[in-house]
């Protein structure tokens, strides 16, 4: 196994590929990061631990991403749950992530809702924004199953039709949260011919590495002591090569600033702006990424 040059332990992205295997994965820990973005609402425990899940989901997705500028946006939104909506978005290494919820409906939902009683009726959207070209890709899957990591998996055997399985976990202890994740996935590089591994989820290649991630335990993920190189290794130091990759550095990334809701404000017509503005001509922004108010003169 190549060595990265230092540990890993929390608020960074890891790659790792096996070349043998034709495969790559993604490993990551949030702690202080996760904190800080939790702390901006106060959110009740059972919706903490659902949107620790989803930004160790948009971290792991956002650390595929090749350049700089690119941005992976992941949102839920459903109908008939405790929560209505959940966004959350990686670009650079910037993490951020908000849920819109009920508190009555959360409160009757219990202390360990499923999926269903959080969210409905629902739907998952990933959007892939890429910065050299422009373009915009997404892919709309159903949210259903067990959790919402079942459901990325879905989206990229479905959207993508690449094998992939992802585990997460998430811990709170003495009112800190820690949430961590492994992604692994089977490159289109695997293909045989023209039979396309996504067809053959039952490749010994791939078989063989999945069985490997489905042996990593909860407590590996959020045990702050142990590096995310560590964790690697006890899943595949018997590989002929496993290369270890530096990830980004994570940190919150709200990018809301005055600037930014002036640019965003010009865009409407002058009799609209007076519509939004107070008695005072200020228009309040509210953000809900960071729960701040913004205020704006028109």
């Amino acid at each position: 196994m190549s060595e990265t040059g230092h540990a890993t332990f929390s608020d960074e992205l890891l790659g790792f590929a096996i070349p043998s295997r034709h495969s790559r994965g993604r490993v990551v820990r949030l702690g202080p990061v996760l904190g800080e973005i939790l702390a901006a609402h106060d959110y009740p425990p059972a919706l903490k631990h659902c949107l620790a899940e989803a930004l160790v989901l948009t971290s792991l997705m956002g650390g595929l991403l090749k350049d700089e500028g690119d941005q992976l946006t992941m949102q839920a939104q459903g109908e008939g749950g405790a929560i209505s909506l959940l966004v959350c978005d990686y670009r650079n290494g910037d993490v951020r992530g908000y849920a819109q919820h009920d508190p009555e409906q959360l409160g009757l939902a219990g202390p360990d809702p499923s999926l269903a009683a959080l969210f409905g009726k629902a739907h998952l959207a990933i959007t892939f924004d890429i910065a050299r070209t422009g373009k915009r890709y997404q892919g709309i899957v159903p949210l259903e199953g067990n959790s919402l990591a079942g459901a990325v998996e879905y989206y990229f055997r479905q959207s993508e039709q690449i094998p992939t399985l992802i585990r997460t976990a998430v811990s709170s202890v003495a009112g800190a949260t820690v949430a961590g994740g492994l992604l692994v996935q089977h490159l289109p590089e695997g293909e045989e011919g023209r039979e396309r591994l996504h067809i053959r989820l039952d490749h010994p290649e791939w078989e063989h590495v999945a069985i490997l991630a489905d042996s990593l335990r909860h407590e590996e993920l959020v045990e702050q002591h142990l590096s995310l190189e560590e964790i690697v290794w006890r899943l595949y130091h018997e590989e002929d090569r496993v290369l270890t990759t530096p990830g980004a550095h994570l940190a919150k990334g709200c990018r809301c600033t005055v600037n930014h809701f002036e640019d965003v404000l010009a865009r409407f017509p002058k009799e609209e702006r007076r519509e939004m503005a107070n008695e005072d001509g200020i228009i309040l922004v509210d953000c809900a990424f960071c729960s701040k108010v913004f205020p704006i003169q028109d």
